[in-house]
């Protein structure tokens, strides 16, 4: 039975197929990328301990943004059975993120990365390797691609995350707007995992230059599965 078949038989878990540069992969609900062939779950933008991170300023938010993200990604974890993971980047919201995890969090994220390739990437949030265990890296090339947090015009294939894709789809005079996964044939990016992590509008200027908008695809994250949009029904905003 090959990987994608034993995911089909758990059907309480959404995803769908996605192609990309000739290799086969399966996007989650939660926004995680599972890539069968190298056993692989890639996350993007966790943005660990965002809530915390406003303490210094007197704001004072409830910290369970980093218990719902490792929860999320436990459940990918038991579902895919990957024995390696990749984090593209600003896996922390800050640089002292991981120094400011509760007892429980650590605890966990120790679990997680117990008994599995983990490999951090450098994001711009969080550019300074660690000590939680895994491998801290700039980039990181497998099966071909480069996997890396924030995209780089001319570089081909590559799978990256950092700017928070979103879409906003115009159908039947209403707009619906959510995160999503956006490639063309050079580039694929990865919606933020994180449970408090923004997102951008890929229609927007940051995104310029970084996809052949005509033959963009875009897999958008419902409430209960993920749907295909076509380039048509995109619009700004």
């Amino acid at each position: 039975m090959s990987s994608q078949e034993a995911l089909q038989a758990s059907p309480e878990h959404e995803f769908h197929p996605l192609e990309f540069a000739g290799r086969d992969f399966l996007a989650l609900l939660s926004g995680a990328l599972y890539w069968p062939a190298e056993r692989t779950l890639l996350v993007a933008d966790l943005h660990l301990e965002k809530m915390s991170s406003f303490a210094p300023s007197r704001q004072l938010l409830p910290p369970y943004d980093t218990g719902a993200t490792l929860a999320r990604l436990a459940t990918d974890l038991a579902f895919t059975g990957a024995e390696r993971v990749v984090a593209l980047g600003d896996s922390f919201h800050r640089d002292d993120g991981p120094s400011s995890l509760i007892d429980r969090d650590r605890l966990v994220l120790a679990g997680l990365i117990s008994g599995r390739k983990w490999v951090w990437i450098a994001g711009n949030h969080d550019p300074a390797p660690h000590g939680l265990g895994g491998d801290c890296v700039t980039d990181l090339q497998l099966g071909g691609l480069t996997l890396c947090h924030a995209p780089v015009a001319g570089r081909r294939p590559e799978i990256a995350g950092h700017l928070h894709p979103a879409a906003r789809v115009m159908l039947n005079g209403r707009s619906t707007r959510r995160s999503c996964f956006a490639w063309d044939e050079t580039r694929l990016i990865l919606p933020a995992y994180g449970v408090s992590a923004g997102s951008i509008n890929i229609l927007g200027p940051a995104f310029a230059g970084f996809f052949v908008l005509h033959r963009i695809n875009v897999l958008m994250r419902g409430r209960d599965r993920l749907y295909p949009v076509a380039r048509r029904h995109l619009v700004d905003g």
